[in-house]
């Protein structure tokens, strides 16, 4: 699985609007550690709304439409994965007026960034800008200052942004996975054949990654 030759693939399908993307990349880089697995990551684009307005939509308002859940269920579910995000790390800021955004316009930026080689990089800025500091992900401008802050050009990110020039390439890979049956994420694939969705935990993650060592020894 995880030798000099052969790193394990993992193909992640996920959107940035997604809590438990974030919270289960972060429990699977843990896993990866703890393990000392050779792997190499393929970050894949996925709309959890791809109707959502410009504006975006409040996010408890946005839950409660999609899940039915209640503002009080919606406000347990942010406790338990600040709590879970703070253990792995990562950061959750939640704020009564927090907004969810389309995410079509980031899928292009890393699309671009990944041919920079620093799409991972670009990914979990984006996480940090929308759940940390609560950023508008539906502004290219912001979406380009995120790019520009990591050491991309911000320009050029505006340009791909103002031209939509990787727009047929993101909804070809959206469509690409939407047949293989993805629905909803985190979807993580190993090498190419072991689809695990939701968040696993650190545990269940390492008990996978032992688990392809074995099969593939």
């Amino acid at each position: 699985m995880a030798s000099a030759n052969s790193p394990l693939r993992i193909d992640i399908i996920s959107d940035v609007m997604c809590p438990w993307c974030i919270i289960g990349y972060s429990q699977l880089s843990r896993a990866l550690e703890n393990t000392g697995t050779a792997h190499e990551i393929h970050w894949h684009p996925f709309e959890l709304n791809p109707n959502m307005p410009a504006e975006g939509q409040d996010g408890f308002e946005h839950i409660e439409e999609k899940y039915g859940s209640t503002r009080a269920e919606s406000e347990e579910s942010r406790k338990r994965m600040t709590a879970l995000g703070a253990d792995l790390g990562f950061e959750f800021n939640w704020a009564d007026d927090f907004r969810m955004h389309n995410t079509f316009n980031t899928h292009q930026l890393l699309h671009w960034a990944g041919e920079q080689g620093r799409k991972d990089d670009l990914k979990q800025a984006f996480f940090t800008a929308h759940f940390t500091h609560r950023r508008d992900l539906s502004d290219i401008n912001v979406l380009a200052d995120v790019a520009g802050e990591i050491g991309l050009d911000r320009d050029e990110a505006l340009a791909v942004l103002n031209d939509q020039r990787f727009a047929n390439i993101v909804r070809e890979a959206e469509s690409f996975w939407q047949r293989q049956g993805i629905q909803g994420v985190p979807a993580v694939v190993f090498n190419q054949k072991h689809l695990v969705t939701g968040a696993q935990g650190i545990e269940n993650y390492t008990n996978i990654l032992h688990h392809l060592a074995k099969e593939d020894s």
